[in-house]
């Protein structure tokens, strides 16, 4: 997917520099093949605490079976290189009949599987929870960013770090096309009202001393933000900004519009622009920010939109495990 006009190429470079680099995240990288195994086996080893005891009571033998999972839904699949991960762990099979981030339609398989009967029926609530969350992230990912490109905005659609599933939910907001925003705490500088808090008495005297603070550090992160929440420190960041940048407007340096109303954003981007600011900076506009109001916020015009809710709240894509 591209985004539609409406924003430079050059801006649209720095966006896509800042917020999306979730293609790093699949099985090839050991720190990220680390993560997603610890998290599994987590889940599987609670679910597996006490045994699987109708499986035992129902005496199910250990011969060989095969098992489909079924879209109970269209959507985007996501996390079936993470499914085969665990299931080929306990040597059971797994053969693919789609690949994460393909869009599929209600009735379609999705993989199936092949191995022991109780193995099969003890993985299933695991392997089911897993393609289920990574999928229902991507789908509504993709469907609202889709959504804010027929509207003919070009603002892309980041997450945030309100990630339960931690890169799990990384990897399946890239799978859906949006952005990762920071992939973790030592990804890149996002300083936040309570970090201003420590550095001054108000966000337009602290965001220019926090800025320069951490400038020196611009090599090793990608993206240095500061989030404000008014027009005079989103106006006292962005003069930092530019002054600190020089002639180099290259580096990613972002506002977080925090907790504002696409009106008050409206103003403050007027002004960024009135002021000869605008190139300096992008803008990303954040807080509480849902399906219901996304609308109004791209129609502003900034360059990024956050949304925790495409996390911490999805709802899970209906698929379903049978036996063959």
């Amino acid at each position: 997917m591209s985004a539609s006009p409406g924003t430079s190429a050059v801006r649209q470079e720095r966006v896509e520099r800042a917020f999306f680099r979730g293609g790093r995240l699949t099985l090839e990288n050991p720190a990220y093949k680390q993560a997603a195994g610890r998290l599994i086996e987590a889940l599987l080893e609670d679910d597996l605490a006490g045994g699987d005891l109708t499986a035992s009571a129902l005496q199910i033998q250990a011969t060989r079976a095969s098992v489909a999972v079924i879209a109970g839904e269209a959507g985007v699949i996501a996390g079936i290189e993470e499914f085969g991960m665990l299931y080929r762990g306990y040597r059971v099979d797994v053969a693919p009949a789609k690949r994460d981030g393909e869009a599929i339609q209600r009735g379609e398989t999705v993989l199936r599987a092949e191995g022991d009967q109780a193995k099969l029926l003890a993985l299933e609530r695991t392997g089911l929870n897993l393609l289920q969350r990574m999928s229902g992230i991507a789908s509504a990912a993709r469907r609202l960013q889709e959504r804010v490109w027929q509207s003919g905005s070009s603002t892309r659609l980041v997450g945030t770090r309100k990630t339960p599933w931690g890169a799990l939910d990384k990897r399946a907001l890239y799978l859906g096309g949006v952005g990762t925003h920071r992939l973790g705490l030592g990804d890149a500088i996002l300083i936040k009202n309570n970090h201003l808090a420590l550095v001054a008495s108000s966000e337009e005297e602290g965001a220019p001393k926090a800025i320069e603070r951490v400038w020196p550090m611009r090599g090793k992160v990608a993206f240095i933000e500061v989030e404000v929440r008014s027009e005079t420190a989103a106006r006292a960041a962005a003069e930092t900004f530019r002054r600190l940048q020089g002639t180099a407007t290259d580096y990613p340096c972002v506002l977080m519009l925090d907790n504002l109303t696409p009106g008050q954003i409206e103003g403050i981007l007027r002004m960024l622009r009135e002021e000869g600011l605008w190139d300096s900076v992008l803008v990303e506009a954040s807080g509480g920010i849902s399906e219901s109001d996304i609308d109004g916020y791209a129609a502003c015009g900034v360059d990024a939109i956050s949304i925790g809710a495409l996390t911490h709240s999805v709802r899970a894509l209906d698929l379903r495990q049978r036996i063959l």
